[in-house]
Protein backbone atom coordinates (compact mmCIF):
# COMPACT_ATOMS: atom_id res chain seq x y z
CA UNK A 1 0.00 0.00 0.00
CA UNK A 2 1.75 3.34 -1.30
CA UNK A 3 1.30 6.42 1.52
CA UNK A 4 -1.44 9.09 0.98
CA UNK A 5 1.49 12.03 1.64
CA UNK A 6 4.03 13.14 -0.20
CA UNK A 7 7.31 11.82 2.41
CA UNK A 8 9.08 15.26 0.59
CA UNK A 9 6.72 17.30 1.50
CA UNK A 10 6.46 15.72 4.79
CA UNK A 11 9.52 16.84 5.49
CA UNK A 12 9.79 19.78 4.19
CA UNK A 13 8.56 21.04 7.49
CA UNK A 14 10.86 21.89 10.05
CA UNK A 15 8.39 21.03 13.37
CA UNK A 16 8.67 17.38 11.78
CA UNK A 17 12.08 17.43 10.84
CA UNK A 18 12.71 17.98 14.44
CA UNK A 19 10.39 15.17 15.53
CA UNK A 20 12.19 12.71 13.61
CA UNK A 21 15.54 13.99 15.01
CA UNK A 22 14.05 13.27 18.76
CA UNK A 23 12.75 9.47 17.34
CA UNK A 24 16.02 8.80 15.89
CA UNK A 25 17.38 8.34 19.25
CA UNK A 26 15.09 6.61 21.26
CA UNK A 27 11.12 5.70 20.57
CA UNK A 28 8.63 8.32 22.45
CA UNK A 29 5.04 8.81 23.19
CA UNK A 30 3.44 10.95 21.50
CA UNK A 31 3.34 13.23 24.94
CA UNK A 32 6.88 12.88 25.33
CA UNK A 33 7.45 14.28 21.86
CA UNK A 34 4.93 16.90 22.71
CA UNK A 35 6.78 18.05 25.64
CA UNK A 36 9.67 19.23 23.37
CA UNK A 37 8.01 22.14 21.70
CA UNK A 38 5.31 25.41 22.33
CA UNK A 39 3.07 23.85 20.03
CA UNK A 40 -0.32 22.22 21.11
CA UNK A 41 -0.47 18.33 21.89
CA UNK A 42 -3.12 18.25 19.25
CA UNK A 43 -0.55 20.32 16.56
CA UNK A 44 2.14 17.79 17.12
CA UNK A 45 -0.07 14.77 16.74
CA UNK A 46 -1.26 16.00 13.80
CA UNK A 47 2.33 16.28 12.50
CA UNK A 48 3.01 12.86 14.26
CA UNK A 49 -0.29 11.76 11.97
CA UNK A 50 1.50 13.03 8.69
CA UNK A 51 5.02 11.19 9.53
CA UNK A 52 3.27 8.06 10.10
CA UNK A 53 0.93 8.21 6.91
CA UNK A 54 4.35 8.74 5.23
CA UNK A 55 5.87 5.69 6.56
CA UNK A 56 8.59 7.17 7.69
CA UNK A 57 7.49 6.68 11.61
CA UNK A 58 5.57 3.47 12.89
CA UNK A 59 4.02 2.66 16.04
CA UNK A 60 4.59 0.14 18.36
CA UNK A 61 1.91 -0.36 21.48
CA UNK A 62 3.87 -1.07 25.01
CA UNK A 63 0.70 -1.76 27.41
CA UNK A 64 -1.89 1.40 26.96
CA UNK A 65 1.69 3.22 25.92
CA UNK A 66 1.72 4.25 22.00
CA UNK A 67 5.81 4.68 20.91
CA UNK A 68 7.02 5.87 18.11
CA UNK A 69 10.12 5.00 16.39
CA UNK A 70 12.31 5.56 12.85
CA UNK A 71 11.29 3.50 10.38
CA UNK A 72 14.21 3.20 9.16
CA UNK A 73 13.77 1.08 5.65
CA UNK A 74 11.70 3.65 4.49
CA UNK A 75 14.60 6.52 5.90
CA UNK A 76 17.10 5.20 3.65
CA UNK A 77 14.74 4.72 0.46
CA UNK A 78 14.89 8.93 0.80
CA UNK A 79 18.41 8.96 1.72
CA UNK A 80 19.17 6.57 -1.27
CA UNK A 81 16.58 8.82 -3.38
CA UNK A 82 18.42 12.03 -1.91
CA UNK A 83 22.09 11.08 -2.65
CA UNK A 84 22.84 11.46 -6.95
CA UNK A 85 21.78 14.88 -5.84
CA UNK A 86 24.20 15.10 -3.05
CA UNK A 87 26.96 14.26 -5.07
CA UNK A 88 26.20 16.79 -7.92
CA UNK A 89 25.81 19.83 -5.55
CA UNK A 90 29.12 18.63 -3.74
CA UNK A 91 30.95 18.56 -7.40
CA UNK A 92 29.63 22.26 -8.30
CA UNK A 93 30.14 23.62 -4.96
CA UNK A 94 33.74 22.21 -5.29
CA UNK A 95 34.05 23.67 -8.74
CA UNK A 96 32.99 27.06 -7.57
CA UNK A 97 35.10 26.54 -4.70
CA UNK A 98 38.53 26.42 -7.18
CA UNK A 99 37.02 29.28 -9.03
CA UNK A 100 37.02 31.37 -5.89
CA UNK A 101 40.07 30.44 -4.48
CA UNK A 102 42.00 31.72 -8.18
CA UNK A 103 39.89 34.78 -8.11
CA UNK A 104 41.90 37.78 -6.97
CA UNK A 105 39.75 41.05 -6.63
CA UNK A 106 40.95 44.09 -8.48
CA UNK A 107 42.38 46.68 -6.00
CA UNK A 108 42.36 49.80 -8.26
CA UNK A 109 39.70 52.44 -6.19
Amino acid sequence: MESRRDVFQAIADPTRRSILGLVVLQAMTPGAIADNFDSSRQTISKHIQILAECKLLEQKQNGREIYYHINAKKMKEVADFIEPFRKMWDERFNKLEAVMKKYKPNKTK
